[in-house]
């Protein structure tokens, strides 16, 4: 599975776009939001493929790259709560939370089975 850069990685390029998608979405958020919801679905989105970069320069390490997919995970998980908030306090439509939300289910799956066999990643030499 060696790869040549993480922005080669399937799981990069989705949580990337979505990440992009969070920050246009979140622009029509109320300005009220702007240091809460605002910054913090866009903190953690962003997190997602920072952390994904970092695992994946350290991916000789087994256990520090699962680790850094860990948070990823992490992080994936703390979005997906931030867009129910963004749901029901009427910020976003039920159809856009639906679409969000089994993306970042993709992104968690690709990065769960990152973590489980972390020995794929390993660079060759």
């Amino acid at each position: 599975m060696e790869s040549k850069d993480f922005r080669s990685l399937r799981v990069y390029q989705l949580a990337y776009e979505l990440a992009m998608e969070i920050f246009r979405l979140s622009k029509s958020f109320p300005k009220e939001e702007k240091y809460s919801l605002t910054a913090q679905i866009r903190r953690s989105a962003r997190s997602i493929c920072a952390n994904i970069a970092e695992g994946y320069r350290k991916r000789q390490y087994p256990n520090h790259f699962a680790s850094k997919m860990s948070d990823a995970d992490g992080e994936c998980s703390e979005t997906t709560i931030w867009l129910d908030f963004a749901l029901d306090c009427g910020y976003i439509k039920e159809d856009v939370h639906k679409k969000l939300r089994e993306k970042y289910d993709e992104v968690g799956r690709m990065l769960g089975s990152m973590i489980t066999s972390p020995e794929k990643f390993i660079p060759k030499r």
